[in-house]
């Protein structure tokens, strides 16, 4: 099975530029804990609810005037459409995340949840990249 065939195109994305405050909102609204940082369709990183408690309100800074860009992980882990979803399952084990955009050709066309994953895949399998997507 390949990344595309289970991947989200519906993308909720935001600026390097964006402020924390107008990103935390966003995430609220469409109630995701991730999203991509986009710059002209290419993803630059991405930004978690633990980047902002962690690099914005556990600091004491300002939402409204700090950038996404200051707080967000760079150099996000990707995947493209024709990948193998055993492969995308590694990558998440492997960088502990949960979530990995789906980028073609430079420009970002989906999401790949680890949701995504366990609404296709069933038992063992997903038994154990649960497991190995968790550990510490």
């Amino acid at each position: 099975m390949q990344v595309s065939e289970i991947m989200t195109t519906r993308i909720v994305s935001v600026e390097p530029a964006s402020s924390v405050r107008d990103a935390a909102s966003l995430m609220s609204r469409n109630n995701i804990g991730a999203v991509p940082v986009v710059d002209n369709g290419a993803v630059r990183g991405m930004l978690t609810d633990r980047d902002i408690v962690l690099r914005c309100v556990s600091e004491k800074k300002d939402a409204d005037t700090l950038k996404v860009s200051d707080i967000c992980s760079h150099g996000a882990v990707s995947v493209r459409p024709q990948d193998p979803v055993s492969n995308a399952i590694h990558l998440m084990s492997a960088e502990q995340v949960r979530r990995l955009p789906v980028v073609d050709n430079g420009k970002l066309v989906g999401m790949l949840s680890f949701a995504d994953i366990a609404r296709e895949k069933a038992g063992m399998e997903i038994a154990q990249s649960i497991s190995e997507i968790s550990m510490p």
